[in-house]
C-alpha cells in the first residue's frame, strides 16, 4: 500500500524533479520560504527547531538489523507497525502538497557510493540536498536508480500515541525498506545526518571505516583527517588555503584510500569573518543556503555576529565553492589524524601526540564541550563524551569503528594528535578560548612533521605527550598547568576531568580493558 502511495505522490503534476539551483531559489523566494541576501545566498528560518533533535531519532526494529544495531538512547527502536502507520499518514499528507525531488549520491568513490533520492516538501530543503549531496552527471541521471530514499515533510506532525514517536518530530530509518522519514522539524541538517547514519551502517559491512571527520591534502600529496564534533573547528581548520579540501564532515576509509561521503560543506557561520575564515566567507554566494542568520532588511547583508535566532547558524554550499577543492573528493590513506576537542575546563593541552592505543581511547571517549545551539536546549558549553566524535550517528557498537581505526593506524603508520581548540588559562568564565592563529600553527606543525622534532613531556594524569615548543605558537601556552595562575585549582580541575574520562569509559566499555589502559591514571597524583 505505501509503495503504491509513494508512486502516486511522485506521479502528481505538482512534483518537480531535479530542478536547477536557480529555479529552486526562485520558487523558495516566491513561496516565502526564505529571503535572498546581497551575495545571492538564500536565508531560511527553521522556526523553533534550530538544531538536531537526537531524542526523536529512530531505527525500525526488523529482521534485517537483528544483532547489528546498538540499541539504546541513541538508536531507539520503532516497531514495524508504527513505521507503516507513520509512512502511510505522511504520504497521505504529502499528496496534497507541492514537492521536489533531488537524485544524487552519497560517496565520492564509485565503488562505495549510495544512489539517493531526496523528496522534500519545501524547495529550499531540496536546494540544501542539491548542495550537500553529490550531483550526478547528465548521463548518470539518465540511469539513476535510487537505493535509499529520504522523504522530508516538515509540516507533518507525528502523533506519539499513534506513531510511536516521542514528540511531533521524527527522524526514522528503515534499513530493509531503504527509507528515511523526517517530519515535524524544518532544520535541514537532519537530512545530511540521517544519510550519514545510513552510511555508518552500510560502509563498515563492506570493510570501509565511516568517519565523522574532515579531510584535506597538502602540496606533497599528504592527506590529513580532522575528527571533532560541531564547534570544535573541524570545518574551519580543514579549510586551509595551503592545502586542498577533500571534504569538511563525513568520509569513508577503504583499502585504496579515503573518500568524501558528501558533495558540499555545512559550515557554522556564527562570528564568521573574511579575515578569520576566508575560504568559508568567499564560498558563500549564489545558491548557498543560510540557516537562521539575521539579515539586514534593507541592505540584505548577513550579520554573522548575530545569534538572534540561534548560535547554530549555518551555511550550506557545494564543495566546488572552495578554491582548489579536490574533485572528485578522494585521496590516499592519511598520513596524519587530528582529534579536535573544545575543552571547556581548560585542562587539556592545546596539542599532544597520541599512541595508537591512546588514539583508540580518545576516539571512543570523544570528549568535547557541547557548543551552544548545536542541539535544542543547549545555551552554554556542556561537557560531553560523544563516542567516536559522532555518537548520534553510529548505528552499530562503537568498538566496531574503534577496532577498524586502530587497524588502519597500524597498517598505514599514521601519526595521531589531539588538539584542544577550547579554553586555556582557566575554565569557562576564568580562562579564554585558544587563539585560532595558534591552533592553526599547531596543526601546520603537526601536518608538516615539524612537531616531531620537538622535545616532549608526558602529562602525569592523562599520559599525553606534550611538545615543549611549536613553531608559530608561544611556548607558554603549550603546558596548560603553567597557563593557570592558581596551580591548585588546575590540579583539582584536571583530576575531576580525569575521573569523568574514567567513569565514562568504564560505564560504556567495561570489557575494553586493554584500551582503558591508555586512559588517565589518577594514581600518579598520589
Amino acid at each position: 500500500m505505501t509503495v503504491q502511495q509513494l508512486e502516486d505522490v511522485l506521479g502528481h503534476e505538482n512534483v518537480h524533479f531535479n530542478l536547477p539551483v536557480a529555479r529552486l531559489m526562485e520558487i523558495a523566494v516566491q513561496q516565502k520560504e526564505g529571503e535572498l541576501t546581497n551575495v545571492g545566498a538564500i536565508n531560511a528560518l527553521t522556526g523553533k527547531y534550530t538544531g538536531r533533535s537526537p531524542k526523536d531519532k529512530f531505527i525500525v526494529d526488523e529482521p534485517s538489523v537483528d544483532g547489528l544495531i546498538d540499541w539504546g538512547k541513541v538508536n531507539q527502536p520503532m516497531s514495524q507497525h508504527h513505521f507503516d502507520t507513520l509512512y502511510s499518514d505522511l504520504l497521505s499528507h504529502l499528496t496534497a502538497k507541492q514537492s521536489f525531488v533531488f537524485d544524487g549520491f552519497a560517496g565520492a568513490d564509485e565503488q562505495y557510493r549510495l544512489p539517493l533520492r531526496v523528496i522534500t516538501e519545501y524547495a529550499w530543503h531540496n536546494l540544501f540536498a542539491a548542495q550537500l549531496f553529490i550531483k550526478p552527471s547528465e548521463e548518470e541521471l539518465k540511469h539513476h536508480t535510487p537505493q535509499f530514499k529520504v522523504i522530508y515533510v516538515p509540516t507533518f506532525k507525528a502523533n506519539p500515541q499513534k506513531h510511536g514517536t516521542r514528540s511531533e518530530t521524527f527522524i526514522t530509518i528503515h534499513f530493509e525498506k531503504n527509507i528515511v522519514l523526517i517530519g515535524g522539524t524544518e532544520y535541514a541538517g537532519e537530512m545530511k545526518k540521517s544519510i550519514f547514519t545510513v552510511m555508518n551502517y552500510l560502509l563498515p559491512r563492506k570493510n570501509v571505516l565511516s568517519m565523522h571527520c574532515s579531510a584535506n591534502v597538502g602540496k606533497d600529496g599528504d592527506t590529513a583527517l580532522f575528527f571533532g564534533l560541531s564547534g570544535t573547528g573541524k570545518t574551519t581548520l580543514s579549510a586551509d588555503p595551503e592545502r586542498r579540501l577533500i571534504g569538511d564532515d563525513e568520509h569513508g576509509w577503504c583499502e585504496d584510500g579515503i573518500f568524501n561521503i558528501e558533495g558540499g560543506c555545512y559550515a557554522k557561520c556564527i562570528h564568521l569573518s573574511e579575515e578569520g575564515e576566508p575560504q568559508i566567507w568567499r564560498a558563500i554566494g549564489f545558491g548557498t543556503v543560510l540557516e537562521n542568520v539575521e539579515v539586514h532588511p534593507s541592505t540584505r547583508t548577513a550579520n554573522y555576529d548575530s545569534s538572534l535566532y540561534t548560535e547554530n547558524t549555518r551555511a550550506a554550499y557545494p564543495i566546488e565553492a572552495i578554491p582548489g577543492a579536490v574533485i572528485p573528493s578522494v585521496g590516499k590513506s592519511p598520513d596524519t589524524i587530528i582529534f579536535l576537542t573544545a575543552d571547556s575546563t581548560g585542562v587539556l593541552p592545546p596539542v599532544s601526540r597520541l599512541t595508537k592505543e591512546q588514539a583508540m581511547y580518545h576516539f571512543l571517549s570523544g570528549y568535547t564541550s557541547k557548543m551552544a545551539g548545536t542541539e535544542r536546549g543547549v545555551t552554554e558549553p556542556e561537557a560531553e563524551f560523544s563516542t567516536c566524535f559522532g555518537a548520534p550517528f553510529l548505528p552499530m557498537h562503537p568498538i566496531v569503528y574503534a577496532e577498524m581505526l586502530g587497524q588502519k593506524i597500524n597498517d598505514h603508520d599514521v601519526k595521531v594528535y589531539l588538539i584542544n581548540t577550547g579554553w586555556t588559562g582557566g575554565a569557562v568564565g576564568t580562562g579564554h578560548r585558544m587563539k585560532l592563529k595558534y591552533t592553526r600553527a599547531m596543526v601546520t606543525a603537526a601536518l608538516s612533521g615539524e612537531l616531531e622534532h620537538a622535545s616532549f613531556v608526558t602529562d602525569p594524569i592523562f599520559g599525553l605527550q606534550i611538545p615543549t615548543t611549536c613553531p608559530g605558537a608561544p611556548k607558554e601556552v603549550l603546558l596548560p598547568r603553567e597557563t593557570w595562575e592558581n596551580k591548585e585549582a588546575y590540579d583539582k580541575q584536571a583530576i575531576q576531568l580525569a575521573k569523568q574520562f574514567i567513569n565514562n569509559f568504564n560505564h560504556k566499555f567495561p570489557d575494553a580493558k586493554n584500551i582503558a589502559e591508555a586512559g588517565p591514571r589518577l594514581k600518579t597524583m598520589a
